[in-house]
């Protein structure tokens, strides 16, 4: 079964100068354990796309299936709950609470799936990616890298059925980007997830088995 399709899918915006096109008819579908990048100019959707997939907004027309379960019939917190249930995600700016440490963000989505023993498995993710030492410390406290495997280890909670990353080395430097792009990969191969990530950089996109360009609303394979 493939984890998601998108059949048609379209977004549009109203303005005072009339409505504007974003996404126009998109058909995707991205089966299990497959790697996919989305590129594409600043301004051309990606992370509106990325969105709509996993329901953080509606389309206008189309129809998004996840894990076979129509998102259209579902409220938001349905939504929410197949959210917590099949994705993880990464964020160009982390997107760490910042009143919690590491250790508590990174056991935040295995408390809300009600996981067994989510401490231990928050510290065991931690330890993989390195911050072994780091597991009390603030987002404040940690550096732009620090913090992104921090959310790396998060996304990774609770082995995802599917990772959505939004531009994860955007706000990271050459080197640091590079090493949180191997830790992505790494965790990725070691847990069989699903990945679908938005970005500009063209090392990065490569590294995926399958890269879409999305450019005046349509989705079309490089």
């Amino acid at each position: 079964m493939p984890v998601i399709v998108a059949r048609q899918l379209s977004r549009r915006l109203a303005t005072p100068e009339g409505p504007i096109t974003i996404l126009e008819r998109i058909d995707l579908t991205i089966n299990r354990g497959e790697t996919v990048a989305v590129v594409g100019v600043s301004g051309a959707g990606k992370s509106t796309l990325l969105a709509l997939l996993a329901g953080l907004d509606q389309a206008t027309a189309g129809e998004v299936t996840l894990a076979g379960q129509p998102l259209t019939p579902l409220s938001e917190d349905q939504r929410a709950a197949l959210r917590a249930k099949l994705l993880g995600f990464v964020f160009q700016n982390f997107q760490l609470l910042p009143h919690l440490t590491a250790l508590e963000n990174v056991m935040l989505p295995l408390e809300l799936a009600a996981l067994e023993a989510p401490a231990t498995e928050a510290q065991r993710l931690l330890h993989r990616v390195g911050l072994a030492e780091r597991l009390h410390h603030y987002p404040a406290q940690l550096s732009g890298g620090e913090q992104q495997r921090v959310a790396l280890a998060r996304a990774f909670a609770g082995n995802p059925a599917l990772l959505l990353a939004d531009e994860p080395t955007g706000n990271l430097d050459t080197t640091t980007g590079q090493r949180v792009i191997e830790l992505l990969f790494e965790l990725n191969r070691e847990q069989g997830t699903t990945l679908l990530l938005v970005t500009h950089d063209e090392l990065l996109a490569r590294r995926c088995r399958r890269v879409l360009e999305l450019d005046g609303g349509q989705l079309r394979e490089l």
